[in-house]
C-alpha cells in the first residue's frame, strides 16, 4: 500500500487519538501550509493546461475539505520538466479517507476485473491498443485492482494514464457519489456484446419505472430501482452475485440431465477435463471469482438479493421470480451442451482439426476469440453472447433479452452448428 499523504496521515492520526479540535486545528493549519502553496502552484498551471480537471475538482467535495492535488498526486510533479514523476492514485490512495468503501470494493467482482480479463487465454492474443490501451476489454477491466508490479509493466508500454479503480465510476476530478450513484454510471461496461446489463435494465420495468422518475414524469417518492439499488445495497461496494459471471457453480444440480450438462460445459470451459478431472484452471476460476463454488456462498448471495427484492415485493414472489432465472439457465445449458459435444464430436473423429494448443479433443470455450472455423465461431457466440442473454436477461426482468436475444438466437445457434457438422462430416 502507498503511504497515505503525511499531512493527512497526521490529521488521521489525530482524529483517531482524540485530541481536541482546538489542537487538530493548530496542526492542520502548520502540516498543511506547504501543501496549500504546492496546491496553488498546481492550479496556477493546470488551470491552463487542464482546466477542465481544475474546474471539476473545484467542484468537488475534495476541494470543500482542503482535499489538494499533492494529496492524491504525490509531490514528485512540481513542473513541466518533470511530469514523469506524478503519481497516479490507487484504491490504496482512496482507501487512505475511504478505508471502509476500498475495504469492500476489495472483496467484490469489481475488483478481481483486471484478473479475471488477464486470465482469460485469448486476451494475450488481442491487439495491444484493445488490450493495455483500454481501448477494448482493458478500457473496463481497469476497474480491478493491479500490483504495482503490473502498473510498472503498463508504464513500460507506453500506457501513462487510466491504472486506477474507484475513478470508473467516481469519474475525476469531481468524484461525485451523486454522479455514481446513477445507473447510467454502469452503463459505459455493461452494455454491448456480452455484458447487455444496461440494455436489460434500461427497457425492463425497473429501468422505466427510474428513468421516468429522473425526467419528473413520476413522483421521487415512488420505488424505482437503480443498478445500485439491488447490486451496491446500502452504497455497499462489494459487488457480486449468486451465479456469477459465467452462470455455473459448485455443487452440480441433483437433476441428472442438468448435472450432466453443467459437467459437459465445465469441460467446455478447461475447469474439468473430458474424465470430469479438475483442472489448474480451476485455481484461475477460484482467484478471478467468477463462479460460486459451494452452497454456502450461493446462498448468501441469494440471501441478500431476497432481501433486496423483497424491500419492495413479497418474499414468496422474489423467490418465484429468482427461481424462473434457475429455470432459464436449466434450458439453456441443456442447448449449449448439446452444442459442445456436437463439435467435440468433429474433434474425436478426425472430422474437424483440433485447434493447437488445446489440451484435450474438446472445444475450449475461453479461447474462441481466435477460433478458426464458422462452427466454432458460432459456438463462442452461442455460449458468451447468446447464453448470457438469455439468463441474464431473465434476472434484469426483461422478456425480450431472455426469449428473442437469448433463448431463440441459441436454438439457431444449435441449429446451425448440427447443420454444418452434418456437412462436414459429408465431406469427410
Amino acid at each position: 500500500m502507498k503511504p497515505m499523504p503525511q499531512s493527512v496521515l497526521q490529521f488521521t492520526n489525530l482524529r483517531r487519538t482524540g485530541r481536541t479540535m482546538a489542537t487538530a486545528v493548530g496542526w492542520v493549519a502548520l502540516l498543511l501550509v506547504p501543501a496549500v502553496t504546492l496546491a496553488s502552484t498546481c492550479v496556477e498551471c493546470h488551470t491552463d493546461v487542464t482546466p477542465g480537471a481544475v474546474n471539476d475538482w473545484k467542484l468537488s467535495k475534495h476541494f470543500g475539505e482542503g482535499v489538494t492535488c499533492s494529496d492524491c498526486h504525490g509531490e514528485g510533479h512540481t513542473s513541466a520538466s518533470d511530469v514523469s514523476k506524478v503519481s497516479l492514485p490507487t484504491p490504496e490512495v482512496c482507501a487512505g479517507c475511504h478505508e471502509e468503501q476500498v475495504g469492500q470494493y476489495s472483496k467484490g467482482k469489481h475488483a478481481l476485473g483486471w484478473a479475471s480479463y488477464k486470465a482469460m487465454p485469448t486476451t494475450h492474443n488481442l491487439p495491444m491498443a484493445l488490450v493495455d490501451g483500454q481501448k477494448g476489454c482493458g478500457g473496463c477491466h481497469k476497474i480491478g485492482t493491479k500490483s504495482e508490479e503490473e502498473i510498472q509493466a503498463l508504464k513500460a508500454k507506453g500506457s501513462t494514464f487510466g491504472h486506477a479503480a474507484c475513478d470508473a465510476c467516481h469519474t475525476r476530478h469531481t468524484f461525485s457519489v451523486e454522479e455514481a450513484r446513477q445507473p447510467q454510471a454502469c452503463q459505459t461496461c455493461h452494455m454491448g456484446f456480452d455484458h447487455p446489463q444496461w440494455e436489460m435494465y434500461s427497457s425492463s420495468k425497473h429501468g422505466v419505472r427510474y428513468l421516468l422518475q429522473q425526467n419528473g414524469t413520476i413522483s421521487e417518492e415512488v420505488s424505482a430501482p437503480t443498478c445500485q439499488t439491488c447490486h451496491m445495497p446500502n452504497g455497499n461496494h462489494e459487488v457480486r452475485t449468486a451465479w456469477g459471471f459465467l452462470a455455473v457453480r459448485l455443487p452440480l444440480p441433483e437433476d441428472p440431465t442438468w448435472k450432466a450438462d453443467q459437467v459437459t460445459i465445465l469441460q467446455a470451459l478447461g475447469v474439468l477435463d473430458p474424465d470430469g478431472n479438475a483442472t489448474g484452471r480451476l485455481d484461475v476460476v477460484k482467484a478471478a471469482d467468477v463462479a460460486r463454488l459451494d452452497q454456502e456462498s450461493f446462498d448468501v448471495e441469494r440471501n441478500k438479493m431476497l432481501a433486496v427484492c423483497s424491500e419492495c415485493h413479497s418474499e414468496n414472489f422474489a423467490r418465484e421470480e429468482l427461481a424462473k432465472g434457475d429455470d432459464m439457465i436449466r434450458e439453456i445449458d441443456h442447448l449449449l451442451a448439446e452444442a459442445i459435444r456436437e463439435i467435440a464430436g468433429l474433434y474425436q473423429d478426425g472430422v474437424l482439426p483440433k485447434p493447437e494448443g488445446y489440451a484435450y479433443a474438446f472445444p475450449d470455450l475461453l479461447t474462441f476469440h481466435d477460433a478458426p472455423t464458422v462452427i466454432e465461431q458460432t459456438l463462442f457466440e452461442m455460449h458468451l453472447k447468446h447464453r448470457m442473454r438469455a439468463f441474464q436477461g431473465a434476472f434484469h426482468a426483461n422478456p425480450d433479452y431472455a426469449l428473442w436475444y437469448g433463448w431463440s438466437e441459441m436454438t439457431r445457434d444449435l441449429a446451425e452448428i448440427k447443420e454444418m457438422a452434418a456437412e462436414l462430416r459429408a465431406r469427410h
